[in-house]
């Protein structure tokens, strides 16, 4: 088989204005017309736009530069060069495993390609409680087109792998609907190893979308460049202060160290890392509303045991959804949660099952007969579900303070049921809550019994999340929010975030097309103010 193309490479050698790292030395001062602190959904997008303008940009990736030609479907590699702290990211407490990217097109690079629309409801809340009237299905509508058209996002033909045939199966015999997810892929090989980065460019992240169309129309990338902080002086950003860092995100003693100034700076380091580039440069904050409400979807499992041979680790990770249990209820009822099955690997998988030694190892045996379900859950519309803190520690990184209030472990249990009656009713031989106090149960009704009997306490029921959201959220005015509804920040006036910190909730899905669709309505909204246009270029 002949090599596949690196459009990543081939633009290198095209001249690319790429430094950091291995592609050369950064310069002691940079001016431009646009900073762009991260590279990921909102960065990319907001890249593409302003350089299609005209405009002088500069893009600040803290992670690595890697292409697919360095994506081998390993997670031994995968991991410590795309995600942040080597996928082991944690809250305050370690009570939740966090897995986030690290590395130029952020978690575009590394996500498993589910792409939903901001749901109805949730835009509801945003406009009762947050005053986000334009925030609504009809003025969103375009965004959302142009983002899709321009991304391929666009339904899945292929047939579920069997890992999602399964959440089909059950659910259709309990009388659950089912719904395909769309996927932002063009060419896809149905590979499966989506979270290792895709080694034939199919997935339609920034890495190989809106970047490439930024840098191409001469934007300047600086990798392995850290944002440490904005200088803020009289209500305006008056320079961005970067560090180089190496591959394991240390700083050495002779780092070089970058001073950026430019007209106007948009902040899009991802929830947890926007906030803390605020807080460290302390940045105006008088409501205190800074690094709050920040909503992660707490995350679930239940694993089954099938005769069977699943294979979870092949096929499109994620095609088959049901949103059964967030539809039961009021928005700002009991917890609901969207259940999908993600893809199995076997360090992923080893790390998040429960128990040690021989009952582990006899579990992992059974690896290719392992069934996953997930539970994404839906907090920040219930007063016991105010989300976390983003807070620094001593040596000024970021860490999450994310309390799990019995209100949240509430619905962490039903969704356990949930699930396990899902896997029973779809033919599994065993199911086991992903909890430590938990074994594999033979029956539905003696799951039932267990898991209505288990703790639901922080460490003993084992959450995740993939989904980082909030910590600089819209608002109509500066006491319910830290940005202004175009994305401006309320206190700076040269200064927007444009990623998924902006969210007042959790979106109640996969999140990325919600970053997709609002920041390309928002980064229009700043070329036009940038050029005197009267009307943005859309996405191409």
């Amino acid at each position: 088989m002949s090599k596949l193309p690196d459009p990543i490479r081939e633009g290198l050698q095209r001249g690319w204005k790429v430094r950091g790292g291995p592609h050369g030395a950064v310069p002691e001062t940079l001016s431009c017309d646009v900073a762009i602190i991260g590279s990921g959904a909102g960065a990319g997008i907001t890249a593409e736009l302003l350089a299609r303008a005209g405009l002088s940009v500069v893009i600040v990736e803290e992670g690595p530069l890697r292409s697919s030609s360095d994506f081998r479907q390993r997670e031994s590699e995968a991991y410590p060069q795309l995600y942040q702290e080597s996928a082991s990211r944690k809250t305050e407490d370690k009570a939740i495993s966090i897995l986030q990217g690290r590395c130029v097109g952020g978690s575009t690079t590394v996500n498993w390609t589910s792409s939903f629309r901001t749901p109805p409801s949730t835009l509801g809340f945003w406009a009762q409680h947050f005053g986000l009237k334009d925030y609504n299905e009809q003025a969103l509508e375009p965004y959302f087109e142009q983002a899709e058209r321009r991304l391929n996002v666009s339904s899945w033909q292929m047939p579920p792998n069997e890992n999602n045939e399964l959440l089909r199966a059950g659910a259709v015999k309990l009388g659950i609907p089912v719904e395909s997810i769309r996927r932002n892929v063009q060419g896809c090989w149905n590979l499966g190893s989506c979270g290792m980065g895709c080694p034939t460019n199919a997935k339609q992240s920034m890495l190989v979308t809106t970047l490439p169309v930024a840098l191409e129309q001469g934007a300047t990338l600086l990798v392995q460049t850290r944002a440490e902080r904005l200088e803020v002086a009289s209500g305006k950003v008056q320079a961005l202060h970067c560090v180089g860092v190496q591959l394991n995100s240390t700083v050495a003693g002779d780092a070089a160290r970058t001073r950026i100034t430019a007209k106007h700076y948009v902040l899009s380091g991802g929830a947890i890392n926007s906030p803390a580039v605020l807080l460290r440069s302390q940045a105006p904050d008088p409501h205190g509303r800074l690094g709050q409400r920040t909503f992660l979807h707490p995350v679930v499992m239940t694993a089954a045991l099938m005769q069977q041979r699943v294979e979870g680790w092949t096929g499109a990770p994620q095609s088959l959804c049901t949103d059964h249990f967030l539809e039961a209820q009021a928005i700002d009822g009991p917890m609901g949660f969207k259940l999908e099955a993600p893809p199995l690997h076997p360090l992923i998988l080893a790390t998040t099952m429960p128990g040690m030694g021989q009952p582990q190892a006899d579990l992992l045996r059974q690896f290719p007969h392992t069934h996953v379900l997930l539970a994404l859950l839906r907090d920040g519309f219930h007063e016991q579900a105010q989300g976390g803190r983003v807070k620094l520690r001593g040596d000024g990184s970021a860490v999450l303070d994310y309390p799990l209030t019995d209100y949240v472990m509430d619905g962490a249990r039903r969704a356990m049921l949930a699930m396990a009656e899902i896997q029973f009713a779809a033919g599994a031989q065993q199911v086991l809550p992903v909890h430590e106090m938990a074994t594999l149960y033979s029956t539905w009704a003696q799951a039932k019994a267990a898991i209505d009997q288990l703790p639901m306490k922080p460490l003993l029921t084992k959450v995740v999340s993939a989904h980082v959201m909030g910590g600089c959220g819209l608002a109509a005015d500066e006491k319910r929010g830290v940005v202004r509804p175009d994305g401006v920040h309320w206190q700076v006036e040269n200064l927007s975030v444009h990623d998924g910190s902006l969210f007042p909730t959790s979106v109640g899905a996969n999140p990325q097309l919600s970053i997709y669709g609002i920041v390309n309505r928002l980064a229009q909204g700043l070329v036009q103010r940038m050029t005197g246009q009267p009307q943005a270029q859309p996405l191409a």
